[in-house]
């Protein structure tokens, strides 16, 4: 076992230290710096983005929302999806104009795709006026980094390290003031063949539970209402730290918080998920009754080829299992259209098992392949043109589905928070007074993607 990288407290003093130099220096600069922050996929980024905000805001920037005029733009990236990375680049092509017409703009990029070797190439070669890439592991380095930028005047381009660490004490600045994102966990283990992001992100490693318990005290103290526990894998939580704890554990003391709050987490990977959690869920009352668990196929076969761990009848298993100790849970989760090699008939088993399962919501994808990955390299014999026909085939039933289930909420009272505690959107006319306080609402519309109701 790779044993976890912690950053010291005195490392994380002095980029703070580093902080304050950049402050000074601004301070030398007429007007007040802006800065431009700009997140794109998980919400595990979004996270990432807080403390990168943090940094920022110790710096003495203030935030923009708009890279016009901005005096730094960062650009928070997103390996997992083709079509994530060619929007980074898009918008990092148009940034040339900004830069343009505000030379002493800075732009950083970091996040999944600078953990890339080609994706730093061209940024290297084909975008100029890039002037600081670094990845997800460097984070807490980044004052150091940007410092040097500024002193240097040179590009700085930083490689992380494979392993990855965990950094506590770095600041962060929440756009939220309701809900809050809190990191247990960073990296991955489970290398799925069509997944980027242990490449990328580094190994698994846990925080410290007292760590995480002082985050939650912090943000009930503040106000927030709804906090989610975040980890590509939450249930593999504990595994690294050698102290006889695991994510069900930790849901059971973060529950034990007082407080009047929600407890939301994902991700949940099948291979690890099993009563232990579903009985800690249905035990502790601040646990939303909603469960994000990725199945990503309805073919054992596929799910083999996609080194997932797990089968078809196990996964309709934990469903059962989760339903007896939870009927009513909301169930979300991911499918992937048009893995290589799949078939027809193992697509219908994808069809059967959304049928059997009935989820409130699907994330649905159409295969992407990932340079430096091993399904990259498998032959992938269905034409695209049925891949799509299969998609929309998907998205359709999926969305009568969603559309019933919606249905039966009306005339239901319901916990609300702009959400139910299942996580679905209820859309309703109420005073602004309301905002981050609970309230009973009475259901009385639904559609597709959305609750309609009326404080009761």
């Amino acid at each position: 076992m790779r044993q976890t990288v912690t950053i010291p407290p005195a490392e994380i003093d002095r980029q703070l230290a580093l902080c304050d130099q950049i402050h000074t220096l601004l301070e030398d600069r007429p007007g007040q710096k802006l800065a431009f922050v700009d997140t794109y996929g998980c919400q595990q980024n979004e996270a990432d983005s807080e403390r990168l905000r943090g940094y920022l805001a110790r710096m003495g920037y203030a935030f923009s929302d708009t890279e016009e005029g901005a005096d730094l733009v960062l650009l928070n990236t997103c390996a997992v999806r083709e079509h994530a990375e060619q929007r980074v680049f898009g918008n990092v092509g148009a940034l040339s104009h900004t830069k343009r017409r505000h030379p002493g703009q800075i732009i950083c990029v970091c996040g999944c795709m600078a953990r890339q070797e080609h994706v730093v190439e061209r940024l290297k070669k084909s975008f100029p006026y890039v002037d600081l890439v670094f990845g997800p592991q460097l984070l807490w380095q980044f004052p150091e980094l940007l410092l040097k930028k500024m002193t240097e005047g040179k590009r700085v381009f930083a490689a992380g390290d494979e392993i990855g660490t965990v950094a506590e004490g770095i600041p962060t600045v929440r756009q939220n003031r309701l809900k809050g994102w809190v990191s247990i966990m960073y990296g991955c283990n489970n290398f799925c063949t069509y997944c980027i992001v242990p490449y990328v992100r580094g190994r698994e490693r846990s925080r410290q539970p007292q760590e995480i318990l002082d985050e939650v005290r912090s943000l009930v103290d503040a106000g927030y209402k709804d906090i989610t526990l975040l980890g590509q894998n939450v249930n593999s939580y504990g595994k690294d730290l050698d102290l006889g704890v695991d994510f069900a554990w930790l849901l059971e003391q973060v529950n034990a918080i007082p407080g009047e709050f929600l407890i939301r987490f994902m991700t949940s990977h099948p291979k690890d998920a099993g009563p232990r959690l579903f009985d800690a869920m249905a035990a502790c009352e601040k646990v939303a009754p909603v469960l994000h668990l990725p199945f990503q196929s309805g073919s054992s076969r596929v799910l083999k080829a996609m080194n997932r761990g797990y089968t078809r009848e196990h996964y309709l298993e934990l469903i059962a299992q989760l339903r007896q100790r939870i009927p009513n849970i909301v169930l979300t989760s991911d499918v992937i259209v048009g893995f290589p090699g799949e078939t027809q008939e193992e697509f219908e088993e994808t069809l059967s098992l959304i049928e059997a399962v009935r989820y409130d919501a699907l994330f649905t994808f159409i295969f992407s392949p990932r340079r430096g990955t091993p399904a990259a390299k498998l032959p992938d014999p269905m034409p695209k043109e049925q891949k799509s026909a299969n998609f929309q085939r998907l998205l359709r039933r999926q969305n009568e589905i969603s559309g019933e289930k919606h249905q039966a909420y009306i005339g239901k009272d319901g916990l609300l928070t702009a959400r139910t505690d299942g996580g679905r959107l209820i859309h309703l006319k109420a005073d602004p007074s309301c905002i981050g306080t609970w309230q009973q609402a009475k259901i009385t519309g639904a559609s597709t993607w959305a609750l309609f109701g009326e404080l009761a």
